[in-house]
């Protein structure tokens, strides 16, 4: 699940060739941050680490290490998609590879060896593209990778900038200028700020006053920079009535108008939709972030119509955000795919509130696979010339 890129995972499985099996799993045993050894042997070694994950180290001959990093990959679905392919063709597939002939069972079967030593030549055997691990959750990967559809799909470097995210003006760490200079750091063509409006206080939101000193200070920062450009922006709380926590005058003045759902979270499922969808008409309005309000393991996400939401996302030319936040991750991968699949847009931000936040993007990214997107599904992939135009909406 791990290699996956699941967004919570249960234990870790870690596969290895060595020429001195005993010796690999003697370390491990030993390892600082075991708390516990569950079984040690020649083949397998389980602990407990002290931050409560298992750990189960496999060791296994060369020419079978990619059968078995395919097997421990998983998902169940989609090894019983590929095995059940294997006998189609009447062979078989384990944690040893692939054989023709010989008896299912699980020890190595008899028969001759197809393939075994990595995953690409496998796939290849049985007539598949390789598919990613964060799309093998037995979601039509497989048909596709026999068709040759799978997509192409977005990575990490794909990414020209971040809309979302915060600063001391707000309830962030750092300050305006050391964001800046982090995103530089990553390369970033542009960047927003996106500070709290006034409802949260707690947040140190901005009220007229604060925004006009906060864009003050933008403006001596940027004066003469040419390396990124920095975006006004604002994450902008929906009211319980479905009004936004600021007026059009403020509104005005900003690049980047975010909305988003911090308080109220238990209304009904007909009243949180009503609200949601009213703030998404405001026609300033440009993206809709962390869409189910949800706090991993905290918090859970609110009840809401999304095929509803994405219809009044689409009406109004507003993005949906994939929060990369550990905590939130949201929306899912499996809504992802279905805003998009919808027609929509999506903007992968980190909300980060410290410099050390913005390298979340990579989080958001990793779920953004797992939902089958490419590039060209993502705002924030683009130049800016076509994101100002988005925000535009021209």
């Amino acid at each position: 699940s791990y290699r996956r890129r699941k967004e919570s995972v249960g234990d870790v499985d870690l596969v290895a060739v060595a020429t001195e099996p005993a010796a690999l799993h003697a370390a491990l045993a030993t390892y600082d941050e075991v708390a516990a050894v569950l079984g040690t042997g020649e083949t397998k070694t389980s602990v407990d680490l002290r931050s409560g994950l298992q750990v189960d180290l496999r060791t296994v001959e060369e020419a079978s290490y990619g059968a078995a990093v395919l097997y421990f990959t998983g998902s169940k679905e989609h090894n019983v998609e590929l095995r059940q392919l294997a006998l189609d063709k009447g062979w078989h597939l384990n944690e040893y590879g692939l054989f023709a002939g010989g008896s299912a069972g699980k020890d190595r079967p008899g028969g001759k060896r197809l393939a075994g030593a990595t995953e690409e030549e496998i796939y290849a055997e049985l007539g598949l593209a390789f598919v990613p691990p964060e799309l093998r959750e037995g979601r039509g990967e497989v048909a596709g990778a026999a068709a040759g559809a799978l997509p192409d799909l977005i990575e990490l470097t794909d990414l020209r900038g971040d809309l979302h995210m915060h600063s001391t003006w707000s309830d962030g760490r750092d300050s305006l200028a050391a964001m800046i200079e982090g995103c530089a750091a990553l390369g970033y063509e542009y960047m927003a700020i996106t500070d709290h409006s006034g409802s949260l206080a707690l947040q140190g939101g901005l009220d007229d006053d604060k925004l006009r000193r906060q864009h003050a200070e933008l403006a001596g920062l940027i004066a003469g920079r040419e390396d990124i450009r920095v975006l006004r922006g604002m994450e902008v709380d929906i009211l319980k009535d479905g009004s936004l926590d600021v007026t059009d005058e403020q509104l005005a003045n900003l690049d980047v108008v975010i909305v988003s759902v911090h308080s109220f979270f238990e209304l009904p499922e007909s009243v949180q939709t009503e609200r949601v969808v009213k703030a998404l008409s405001h026609p300033r309005v440009n993206v809709y972030a962390h869409p189910l309000g949800r706090q991993i393991g905290q918090r859970d996400p609110i009840a809401i119509d999304l095929t509803e939401v994405f219809a009044a996302c689409a009406a109004n030319h507003v993005a949906v955000e994939h929060n990369s936040s550990a905590r939130r991750l949201d929306l899912p991968d499996v809504h992802l795919r279905s805003a998009v699949a919808a027609g929509l847009k999506v903007f992968i931000g980190s909300d980060a509130h410290s410099v050390r936040g913005l390298g979340v993007m990579r989080l958001g990214v990793d779920q953004a696979r797992r939902a089958w997107l490419t590039a060209e599904d993502v705002v924030n992939t683009r130049p800016l010339p076509e994101v100002l135009a988005f925000l535009a909406k021209a």
